[in-house]
């Protein structure tokens, strides 16, 4: 089993995370924490023991450091886990930075189901290829472990007739609420129709985003609400 660190500082987003990744085979929370100085220190303690964290999920706007000092501070434990960056720092400067501090992989927020579970398969079939073995790896070997972190996993494309842009605004959109929502009310949030917000909110709930919440009592049809997990 891949052994996972979430650092995630709003613990509701921590939590979610932590069902994702129960849901992908191969992989199991380790620790889950909230800030950088944490993360550190259960990184630090676990390579000391005979299971090390493996990878880290990370967040790169943590309340008490800069997720990406943090993520160099890992790099040099040993054995050091891999990274991959959870955030919504879209900025050029913040990628380059990611990349010359090894992050491995780099997951935008907001994102789906099949978003987290394609990053996740695509990190196991990097470690799958580099196995350690009874003799150096061939360029072959090398050459596969690098492709599988950068080839597009087309089970997590956006299926037809979904928007990715406006898939990310109903996702913000869920995750906002302090209560749960109609697909009306989503509608009149992000500008859509009802018809159009419902089949969103439909589609976050196959991918596991949201969850629906009927309500029984009144005549006709239930009132549908929906909850971010």
């Amino acid at each position: 089993m891949i052994r996972v660190l979430i650092v995630e500082d709003e613990t509701r987003i921590a939590e979610a995370h932590r069902a994702y990744v129960a849901r992908v085979p191969g992989f199991e929370v380790h620790s889950v924490v909230h800030d950088g100085t944490s993360a550190l220190r259960v990184v630090t303690a676990a390579a000391r023991t005979a299971e090390p964290v493996d990878l880290v999920l990370l967040d790169l706007g943590l309340p008490d450091a800069n997720g990406l000092d943090v993520a160099a501070a890992m790099s040099r434990v040993r054995p050091s886990p891999d990274v991959i960056a959870i955030t919504s720092a879209r900025e050029l400067d913040a990628v380059r930075t990611a990349v010359a501090r090894g992050v491995a992989l780099y997951l935008l927020k907001p994102f789906t189901f099949a978003a987290f579970r394609d990053k996740l398969e695509r990190y196991r079939e990097y470690r799958d290829a580099l196995t350690p073995g009874p003799s150096a790896l061939a360029q072959q070997d090398i050459d596969r472990a690098m492709a599988a972190l950068r080839t597009t996993d087309e089970r997590a494309a956006t299926p037809k007739g979904v928007s990715p842009q406006t898939l990310d605004s109903v996702v913000a959109c869920m995750r906002d609420a302090t209560e749960p929502l109609t697909a009306a009310e989503v509608a009149a949030r992000v500008g859509l129709s009802r018809v159009s917000a419902r089949r969103y909110l439909e589609q976050l709930t196959r991918d596991g985003v949201v969850e629906k919440h009927p309500e029984y009592g009144k005549p006709g049809r239930p009132l549908i609400r929906y909850t971010t997990r």
